[in-house]
């Protein structure tokens, strides 16, 4: 049986923070989650808590979210609050003592013109996705770079301390914001795009260079923004860098191009006395000494158990940064409940000791993730010290 809707939530971000910090032995297990689909809010608002839904809106740039062109400024601003009130009213309700923010990230996706499209086919479909660009982006050329939303891009900033503002202001207590932002994700997906980015890096490193301190130094800004907001706790950067079995780009290329910008935004966090965390998907063995002695995060995220178990590494580095996250999505997305309840609760015996651990998904909660799963993982994390 699973004890939902929660009668009375209670977000302890202090808590939650000493416990990431390896300064208290839980007493309670603390949930953490990146990105939930909205497909999954929206089922759960709605089936479970009576509540209504809202969908996200982008700025006025797009040209995917043909949903913006309909909308005056007073409607485009009042869809925006009331998504984000929604937002931070279910992560509430769900327990939660962070909110996570990607709300420079979806604007700044809003120039996105080259996403592929194809069928939904998750249980909560949303009927049409949008998938990476795995061919070429954006920019392929100097040309492209200087023909890129450069100046557009600068002007969501001032978009964002305004979001951050109303943000701050509609925070229940005991909560704070984790502020998410990408560059090498952005690349990937549709700047360059895979192909685009890998090629580049041989074939023109100048332009690759080019374009990662262009992004780098925007979500700079965007994050000594943020940290100006006491609402603001945590800078959680997210760039998926690896797959299975290796870094899509070398450690030396990333050692050169990308993890100077890593150092700057820790520096950044650390100089406001605020925490730096890192996403970072699939095979990272060969970066872990950067992350930790070089960039020094505070906590790290995305573990799948086929090349990077939450119980391994929190046996290996559990003692120097926090664990975040950590049950594999396609366990979450497939098991029986006997089987799930089974697999969570060896992940909370292993990974509780010592504290430094938050329990959530190895990623984030997608919309093929069946809603009484992730009900199953967070009521097993309510039981375990009742």
């Amino acid at each position: 049986m699973i004890n939902f809707p929660f009668k009375k939530p209670k977000p302890d971000f202090e808590d939650f923070i000493k416990v990431c910090e390896g300064k208290k032995i839980p007493d309670r297990v603390h949930n953490i989650e990146v990105l939930f689909d909205e497909e999954i809010k929206k089922e759960i608002l709605e089936k479970y808590l009576n509540l209504k839904f809202y969908h996200p809106v982008g700025m006025f740039y797009g040209k995917i979210d043909k949903s913006v062109t309909t909308l005056n400024y007073k409607e485009h601003k009042k869809a925006k609050e009331d998504y984000y009130r929604m937002n931070t009213n279910f992560h509430y309700m769900m327990g939660y003592s962070i909110v996570t923010d990607h709300d420079y990230l979806i604007n700044l996706e809003s120039f996105n013109s080259v996403a592929r499209r194809g069928k939904d086919t998750a249980i909560l479909t949303r009927g049409e996705r949008y998938w990476a660009q795995e061919g070429f982006g954006l920019i392929r050329s100097w040309d492209d770079y200087e023909n890129f939303q450069w100046n557009k891009a600068e002007d969501l900033l001032d978009e964002h301390y305004q979001h951050l503002k109303f943000m701050s202001i509609n925070l229940p207590d005991g909560m704070k914001i984790a502020v998410v932002g990408a560059v090498i994700a952005q690349l990937l997906g549709w700047i360059f795009g895979f192909e685009g980015l890998f090629l580049l890096t041989y074939d023109n490193p100048d332009l690759v260079k080019a374009v990662i301190d262009k992004m780098g130094s925007l979500i700079f800004k965007m994050y000594e923004i943020a940290l100006q907001f006491d609402s603001v706790g945590i800078i959680w950067h997210g760039d998926d860098l690896g797959f299975k079995t290796s870094t899509m780009l070398s450690r030396e290329i990333l050692r050169q191009l990308v993890f100077p910008w890593y150092k700057k935004y820790s520096d950044l966090a650390h100089s406001f006395n605020k925490k730096f965390w890192v996403h970072c998907c699939g095979y990272k063995d060969s970066i872990m000494d950067d992350f930790i002695n070089d960039i020094k995060i505070d906590g790290l995220h995305s573990f799948q158990d086929n090349c990077c178990s939450v119980i391994e590494y929190k046996k290996r580095y559990g003692d120097k940064i926090a664990i975040l996250g950590g049950v594999d999505v396609d366990k979450l997305s497939r098991l029986d409940e006997i089987e799930l309840r089974k697999y969570i609760k060896s992940i909370l015996k292993e990974c509780l000791a010592g504290g430094r651990f938050i329990l959530g998904s190895g990623n984030s909660i997608t919309n093929f993730v069946p809603v009484k799963n992730y009900l199953i993982m967070i009521d097993e994390g309510n039981k375990w010290f009742a």
